[in-house]
């Protein structure tokens, strides 16, 4: 029987976070979203961009933890994005873009503050990724899910998403599901 668990993060555009975790074993579900913001209501994607939510564009993962952990998740998502930029991951820069984990469960917060310290030495400059609760989490626009899977010839996918999910793929073979 599954045991499934949630991880929400953010690590720049979801469109290539969510193209990557949805190819990863154990990953159920990958949803883009917005977390972490502090204005009322419901964020559009464009009030998001604006900065001036708040919230990250994130990816809320449903997955299995009995084929993949929430270690594992973490240490794919150190990967899957630069931990050491602030508010920026390539051109995309903004607080909407930050590096960040936003734990569901006590557990998951010890977990993230783990992996953040082991991971550490694995790069040159020091980690900048948030650690947070998850507040105010939304579900982005029905256009964004499946993004780069719907729209692989867009610009942005051709030019950002496409290299950086092959490198992905190389990198992570082993725990990618076999299609």
């Amino acid at each position: 029987m599954a045991k499934l668990e949630q991880a929400t993060l953010g690590a720049g555009c979801f469109w290539c976070v969510e193209a990557f975790f949805n190819e990863v074993k154990g990953v159920v579900k990958a949803i883009s979203g917005y977390s972490g913001g502090s204005v009322p209501g419901t964020p559009t994607y464009k009030e998001v961009c604006s900065g001036l939510t708040g919230h990250a564009e994130v990816i809320r993962l449903e997955f299995d933890a009995e084929i993949t952990s929430y270690e594992e998740i973490l240490f794919l998502f150190f990967t899957a994005h630069n931990p050491t930029t602030l508010n920026q991951q390539g051109a995309d820069k903004g607080t909407q873009y930050r590096s960040v984990i936003f734990y569901h469960n006590d557990f998951q917060k010890t977990v993230a503050e783990q992996v953040t310290q082991n991971v550490q030495q694995y790069f040159d400059d020091p980690i900048v990724t948030e650690i947070s609760p998850l507040i105010n989490y939304f579900d982005a626009e029905d256009y964004h899910q499946d993004y780069y899977k719907q729209n692989p010839e867009q610009g942005y996918c051709a030019m950002v998403v496409a290299p950086k999910l092959n490198k992905l793929r190389k990198l992570h073979a082993a725990q990618l599901k076999e299609f």
